[in-house]
């Protein structure tokens, strides 16, 4: 079962949420906050698998709120709820610790499946957020396109196929059963790719692979 910390300011969306999260089956949410801080707070207590965290909060933002949670629980997973009116903090949130990005108003099995993709240790972009930050990264999208695919041409086939399954969510155990490998060597093509792209998390590796042309963006 994956434990999750619920944290948004608005009652409904975390009744929704929670709601779409139960329903899973595998997932539970075992506390909920109304602002960052109190986020923090019970991260420290409950020590869930994940938290998942909207950006705009009163007290403590969602993207300090994350850092923190980064800080003192480096095995407690990180996944933000964005809105299409946020991308700015999303193209600027990489370093902070999250791992993925869903939409409030997306479709309900992207939530889903990102929480189970970043609770296992991957990480997951909603198509729709990736094409948006992809465009807020840079001003010129087939300049970026032509960029990511010359940085990744340095990389072998194997790892290329690391990096396209990175780039759909999929953890380590997932990309090792689609690849027919062994699970830590999957985790070492995964860091080998991070250092030969010089990225500095799986999130950028994932929007590098959207970059490229290696995810399909629904």
């Amino acid at each position: 079962m994956i434990r999750v910390l619920l944290a948004d300011d608005e009652p409904m969306i975390r009744a929704g949420v929670a709601a779409i999260l139960g329903a899973a089956g595998d997932i539970e949410v075992v506390a909920e906050a109304g602002d960052g801080h109190h986020a923090v707070e019970l991260a420290l207590s409950h020590r869930p698998d994940l938290c998942l965290l909207d950006i705009r909060m009163p007290r403590l933002d969602g993207l300090r709120a994350a850092a923190e949670i980064g800080r003192a629980l480096p095995g407690t997973a990180v996944m933000m709820l964005t809105t299409f009116s946020e991308d700015e903090y999303v193209a600027s949130a990489l370093g902070s610790g999250a791992a993925g990005f869903v939409l409030k108003s997306g479709d309900p099995r992207e939530l889903i499946a990102g929480v189970r993709a970043v609770a296992g240790g991957g990480a997951y972009l909603s198509p729709s957020v990736a094409r948006r930050v992809i465009a807020q990264l840079g001003s010129g999208q087939l300049g970026r396109q032509a960029g990511a695919r010359a940085r990744i041409a340095e990389l072998t086939g194997r790892e290329r196929e690391v990096l396209a399954l990175v780039g759909a969510g999929l953890s380590n155990a997932e990309i090792a059963r689609r690849l027919h490998l062994v699970e830590g060597t999957v985790k070492a093509y995964v860091s080998q790719v991070l250092a030969r792209l010089g990225v500095k998390n799986r999130v950028q590796a994932a929007i590098l692979a959207y970059e490229a042309g290696l995810v399909h963006q629904e």
